[in-house]
């Protein structure tokens, strides 16, 4: 059916009438949304919010003040208060983005090691039991160690160190999974790699007695009595009350365990494995 012209117009202009109501609907929401408002007024919302464990409302209205007076003096503690919500929120990846911007753009800033601090703690959050992957394991110590260097003398580095044993022996923990899963399946040479690895690159952890202990385990699984006997008088000799060592002076048949040479602390012991 054909439209007469008069029809057509009124059925065009009603159209163009339902668009400009929708196009001045959008604008007032928008204006609304990003009315620029006073810089205090702003950033003393954002500091309520976080009063108030309200962080990711807090994290946006840090933001806005960055976003709408990036020249003001608030802006550059604003940056780093929306980092601070967002890892408040436990929104990590959030945090980290906002930390790795303030600190290339502000590198001399006075907060700057708090910022590297921040970004760490981050990665040291998010580490997981040592069955899963341990990337942010990973992150956390290559982290927690750039404090250390850049920042030696300051209380964020004193904590940074005690979190850096703890990663350790995390990261040696995984280690010690990965081994006693392949010595539970007989696969005795990957679980002595894996033994290996925690006496030699996480000797100061917690971890060490049980993986002497099973190291000694592994080499009389394989027939190899001689280095067994030396794994065990290793342990016997930097853990002597330790009730691995009894567990491998049994499994080795008792008798004198031959005393490790004094040139160094466990690694040097391991002069003679594979």
């Amino acid at each position: 059916m054909s439209l007469s012209p008069d029809r057509l117009a009124r059925i065009v202009a009603v159209l163009l009438a339902a668009l400009a109501v929708s196009a001045c609907g959008s604008d007032d929401k928008d204006s609304e949304r990003y009315v620029e408002r006073p810089v205090q007024e702003l950033y003393n919302e954002a500091v309520d919010a976080l009063r108030n464990e309200q962080y990711t409302r807090a994290a946006e209205r840090f933001d806005d003040v960055e976003r709408q007076h990036p020249y003001s003096v608030w802006a550059v503690k604003a940056s780093l208060m929306a980092a601070f919500s967002h890892y408040q929120a436990t929104d990590y990846d959030e945090a980290v983005l906002a930390l790795n911007r303030f600190i290339q753009l502000h590198p001399g800033n006075s907060d700057i090691a708090y910022a590297y601090y921040l970004r760490a703690l981050c990665f040291y959050e998010r580490i997981s039991d040592v069955v899963r992957d341990q990337l942010n394991t990973e992150k956390a110590l290559a982290a927690l160690r750039e404090v250390v260097r850049r920042f030696p003398e300051t209380s964020y580095a004193r904590d940074a160190r005690l979190k850096i044993d703890l990663t350790r022996d995390h990261l040696a923990g995984k280690e010690m999974d990965v081994g006693r899963y392949y010595l539970t399946r007989g696969h005795y040479l990957a679980a002595i790699r894996r033994f290996r690895r925690v006496v030699e690159i996480y000797e100061t952890t917690t971890h060490i007695p049980e993986a002497l202990h099973r190291l000694t385990e592994a080499y009389l699984a394989l027939g190899l009595k001689n280095e067994a006997t030396k794994a065990a008088a290793v342990l016997g000799h930097n853990y002597p009350g330790s009730e691995w060592y009894v567990d491998s002076y049994a499994l080795v048949g008792g008798g004198s365990l031959p005393k490790p040479e004094e040139r160094g602390f466990l690694t040097r012991a391991f002069d003679w494995v594979f």
